[in-house]
């Protein structure tokens, strides 16, 4: 499957899922209007039935039109003729209530037009599961012609919510299956990455083996030649041929052993104090024996005043050599390198840069992972594993440090190696 197709999959994907989950949000939304207006009349209905039962009561039979009106959504205000008994008006309320299923806590008032004012305010806890009141009824303007009493709902939205328990627990399946599936594109999409990567790294191995296997299969055949058998120069250039061939495989193999032993935690640092700027010019010096046919120029600018590290020597001679040579590697055919040391707090920062292309932003965050090779056209132009800078990033933290890249296409790059001293510097 070609990524053009995996592309438009995800795509088709993301517009399908967002579809769906804007649709539940709108269901979800007119279910709970429904809701809330079918609860709303039910409490109308109610609270004129109480109307009707006290006017019963009082023997009045003046007839009240639209005694309830809704001020809010949870608040509604009552007129009556009469004035009303306090706890007569709460019976009256939780009967009712009780019998049309609004098992909900509310609160009632009682207004006196004589007096103009709230002559009695109380709230009744029905609804165990309710969060608790928190709410308190809204102030309002009462008419002072007639007789009134509001009731308010303080829980009536939880109520509601807890009404569309089926709404809910549908969207959160939705929701929960739209993660999973989620979960299980990228995975997709990681582990086929991970597979291209890994093929680009077997593709690479095989040629980075296969070179030095046929040198060395070659300079055997010349070896077994009766002719070369009597010319002792030749036979001391072609075993010395195969010599190097064999310490360069024995070099590529180590690089891969040492990676697979980072990844099982197999490997412990041998640390010790080590002079930094000491170990940079070793590196210095065998990279530039290693490119002493090439025109390759290594600069140093070593300001750093205090450069003892509790370090492995090993590990940080590599990750010196790693990031000078793939300097010199990708610098095209006239390499400038800079190594520089400064002091930051508690440590000491090495960089490396280079007069190279520089590396674009979209590749800069992948480069330090395992078997990552930038795509350059044919892979074998520059040759490596795609291991080199994932030891780097991985050696320098098992120290305790980082590693940062600053590089912009057509300007070089710059890898800067932070290390801390380490207890056993600062303690001493």
């Amino acid at each position: 499957m070609s990524r053009n197709t995996i592309r438009i999959i995800v795509a088709l994907a993301a517009v399908l899922f967002f579809g769906l989950v804007s649709t539940q949000i709108v269901w979800v939304k007119s279910a709970y209007s429904i809701a809330e207006r079918q609860t709303q009349h039910e409490i109308e209905k109610a609270l004129t039935r109480v109307v009707q039962d006290i006017q019963r009561h009082n023997r009045d039979s003046t007839f009240l039109i639209d005694p309830v009106k809704l001020v809010t959504e949870n608040f509604y205000r009552v007129q009556i003729n009469e004035e009303l008994q306090p706890y007569y008006l709460e019976s009256m309320l939780k009967t009712e209530f009780l019998n049309s299923g609004l098992n909900f806590d509310f609160q009632y008032s009682i207004y006196n037009c004589f007096n103009d004012s709230v002559v009695y305010t109380q709230t009744v806890l029905n609804d165990e599961d309710a969060a608790e009141t928190v709410a308190t009824a809204p102030n309002m303007k009462w008419n002072d012609d007639g007789h009134y009493f509001s009731v308010f709902f303080p829980t009536l939205d939880f109520a509601i919510l807890r009404q569309m328990k089926f709404w809910i627990g549908s969207s959160l399946f939705l929701l929960a299956v739209l993660l999973f599936f989620s979960y299980v594109i990228s995975v997709i999409l990681k582990q086929r990455r991970l597979s291209e990567i890994k093929n680009d790294f077997i593709n690479n191995m095989t040629h980075e083996l296969k070179t030095p296997i046929s040198t060395i299969a070659l300079s055997s055949d010349v070896l077994l030649q009766p002719e070369t058998q009597k010319n002792p120069d030749r036979i001391q250039n072609y075993a010395q041929i195969i010599k190097t061939e064999n310490q360069r495989l024995q070099s590529q193999v180590e690089r891969v052993l040492q990676m697979a032993k980072l990844e099982q935690d197999d490997s412990t640092l041998n640390k010790e104090k080590i002079d930094i700027h000491e170990v940079i010019d070793l590196a210095v010096s065998t990279m530039e024996l290693n490119y002493q046919d090439q025109e390759v120029i290594i600069k140093t600018y070593l300001q750093a005043t205090q450069t003892v590290v509790f370090a492995d020597e090993m590990h940080i001679t590599n990750i010196l050599l790693n990031l000078i040579d793939n300097a010199a590697k990708y610098s095209g055919d006239k390499p400038e390198i800079m190594v520089s040391t400064t002091n930051k707090k508690d440590g000491i920062a090495i960089t490396v840069k280079d007069n190279g292309p520089g590396i674009s932003r979209e590749y800069q965050k992948m480069i330090f992972e395992k078997f990552y090779r930038i795509s350059t056209g044919n892979v074998h132009d520059v040759k490596g594993f795609g291991i080199g800078l994932h030891y780097v990033k991985t050696i320098t933290e098992a120290h305790d440090g980082n590693v940062k890249l600053v590089s912009n296409k057509g300007e070089g790059s710059s890898f800067e190696i932070y290390l801390p001293f380490g207890t056993e510097i600062v303690n001493s």
